[in-house]
């Protein structure tokens, strides 16, 4: 039997449903048992809250100042982040003495970090001996930040050839480099149809559907594009998500369907999925998941607001792929909206364009090659 200890840190919600996604991936194989766990449930409380506190705050209210640190901190001379990391772990270890103890208790065969965090101090445990074994990072933004690359990692599992190109460069050895995507949940290799997915939500066959994913959009910028987009299409449906963000179903309270466009307002839903595929567009922000779910199922992209960083450059990967536009201001969405409806030629291309970028399989790639590793 096989031991697969999967750790991420929930700073953001892409972390969690990548490790979510390798879960459902290791589970398919027989003699293989996952265990899943959030470093920071495994940190002292002072440490937790703080770090949340302050990624929340910097994303929510000053994503400028995020900007400066992540592009601050970001070093190209690969020893010099070496280094950076490695003192970083240092500071963190004396938050962190459960998660020795309990990777010590479970005892994987391998451990798989789907965030930095677990990922340099697993390092700093292996160059000291206390921990050795297999370490796998699996990294979910398309350019990966210094703080990705530590020592005594036996493989990285990547995006695409862009993100391999640029450790390369780094100085990482390209023969633990491997081209993979990221992973995304098992669900999304079901065959289905835009017709059976209209079908099953009670969505119209032969109007137009663009959906919303706004849950991490500020609800002043989401209610300005909904507006504008119920005022200046013709027909069909809109669908927004809001996720948990209740404050933005509270700001689209006083809108409501016409006699031509049907406005959905969705809270918490289970079927994300069915929603990318019948939509004929998507409306999100760029984290690596979503875009990656998107993508896989071959529905062109409107990109709004990246987060400073990592979603940018997903955005720019995506708009360069001719799988998305990106647009900065929010009143230029229902203009864009309405061009893309009205040319279908751009969206059929578009949509092939996403295809030829998904990859609906990385869940299993992963698992596939980390359980072939592990049985050498």
């Amino acid at each position: 039997m096989t031991h697969i200890l999967i750790l991420y840190s929930s700073l953001g919600a892409g972390h969690n449903s990548a490790a979510k996604a390798l879960n459902q991936a290791f589970s398919h194989f027989t003699d293989v048992t996952v265990t899943v766990e959030d470093a920071l449930d495994y940190a002292s409380s002072i440490y937790r809250n703080t770090v949340t506190s302050i990624y929340k705050q910097l994303s929510e209210k000053a994503p400028q100042i995020y900007r400066a640190y992540y592009e601050g901190t970001d070093l190209e001379d690969l020893e010099r982040s070496l280094e950076l990391n490695i003192v970083t772990a240092k500071l963190e270890r004396v938050f962190f003495r459960k998660l020795r103890h309990f990777i010590e208790k479970v005892n994987p065969d391998a451990i798989v970090c789907v965030q930095q965090i677990p990922s340099r101090l697993l390092q700093l445990l292996e160059e000291e001996e206390r921990i050795s074994k297999p370490h796998y990072v699996v990294i979910t933004d398309v350019i990966a930040h210094s703080s990705w690359i530590n020592k005594e990692v036996d493989g990285y599992y990547l995006p695409n050839d862009l993100t391999a190109d640029f450790m390369i460069k780094r100085g990482v050895d390209p023969e633990i480099l491997h081209v993979t995507g990221i992973p995304i949940k098992l669900e999304i290799l079901e065959p289905k149809s835009q017709v059976e997915m209209r079908e099953r939500h009670d969505l119209p066959t032969n109007k137009p559907v663009v959906t919303i994913f706004g849950g991490g959009l500020h609800y002043k910028r989401v209610r300005l594009m909904v507006s504008q987009l119920m005022d200046n299409l013709k027909t069909g449906t809109l669908i927004v998500a809001a996720g948990r963000n209740e404050q933005l179903l509270d700001s689209l309270a006083e809108l409501d369907s016409t006699p031509d466009i049907e406005l959905r307002k969705l809270g918490l839903i289970d079927y994300v999925d069915d929603l990318a595929v019948a939509s004929d567009l998507v409306i999100t922000k760029a984290g690596g998941l979503i875009v990656s779910e998107v993508l896989a199922r071959g529905t062109p992209m409107i990109i709004v607001d990246p987060f400073p960083g990592q979603e940018e450059w997903n955005a720019d990967l995506i708009v360069a792929a001719g799988a998305g536009v990106q647009l900065r201001l929010p009143e230029m969405v229902a203009p864009c909206v309405k061009f893309l409806l009205n040319h279908s030629e751009r969206l059929s291309q578009m949509q092939t364009a996403a295809l030829e970028l998904g990859e609906p399989r990385a869940a299993l790639n992963i698992a596939e090659h980390i359980l072939s590793q592990t049985k050498h």
